[in-house]
C-alpha cells in the first residue's frame, strides 16, 4: 500500500506533528504575552486547549521519531485507533477554544469597541494567537483524517 501524507511513523507524519506542536506553542506564546488575556474565560480555555495540543503533538512526534529511527511500522489497529480518538478529542477542544476566542475578539473589536476604549488590551496579539490556533486545528484535521482513512484501510 502506498503511504499517505501524514502517516504515523513516516517523515511526513513527523513534519505534520512538529508543525502542529509549533503552531499551538505559538498560539500560547502570543496569548500569554498579551496583556489582559485573563479578562475572558475563552482566552484561558484557548491556552489550556493549545497546551493539550502541544503535549499530544509532541508525544506523537516523539513516537514518529522513534519509529523512523528503528524503522518500525506504526500501522497496528490498536495504535491507530488510539491516535484517531486522541486526534478527535484534541481537534474538538482546539476548534471550540479557537471559535469561542474568535467570538470574544469580534465582540471586543467590532461590537463594543473595548479595544479602542481600553488601550491596555493587546487585541492584535489575541488575533494572532487565534490565527495560530486555527492553523494548529487545521493541521490536526489533516492528520486525523489521514489516520482515520489508514485505520479504515487496514481493518
Amino acid at each position: 500500500m502506498k503511504p499517505w501524507f501524514g502517516t504515523p511513523g513516516m517523515t511526513s507524519g513527523l513534519l505534520l506533528r512538529i508543525l502542529q506542536c509549533l503552531s499551538a506553542a505559538a498560539s500560547i506564546a502570543a496569548m500569554a504575552s498579551s496583556t489582559g488575556f485573563a479578562t475572558a474565560t475563552s482566552f484561558c480555555f484557548l491556552i489550556s486547549a493549545m497546551g493539550l495540543q502541544v503535549l499530544w503533538s509532541f508525544g506523537l512526534a516523539c513516537l514518529d521519531i522513534h519509529a523512523i529511527r528503528v524503522k518500525k511500522d506504526l500501522q497496528s489497529q490498536i495504535l491507530l485507533s488510539l491516535v484517531v480518538i486522541g486526534d478527535w478529542v484534541t481537534a474538538i477542544l482546539a476548534l471550540a477554544a479557537a471559535s469561542s476566542s474568535a467570538g470574544v475578539v469580534v465582540l471586543f473589536v467590532r461590537d463594543s469597541d473595548i479595544c479602542k476604549l481600553e488601550p491596555t488590551l493587546s487585541c492584535h496579539l489575541f488575533q494572532i494567537s487565534i490565527a495560530f490556533a486555527f492553523f494548529a486545528w487545521f493541521l490536526l484535521v489533516i492528520s486525523s483524517h489521514t489516520v482515520l482513512w489508514l485505520l479504515a484501510s487496514i481493518s
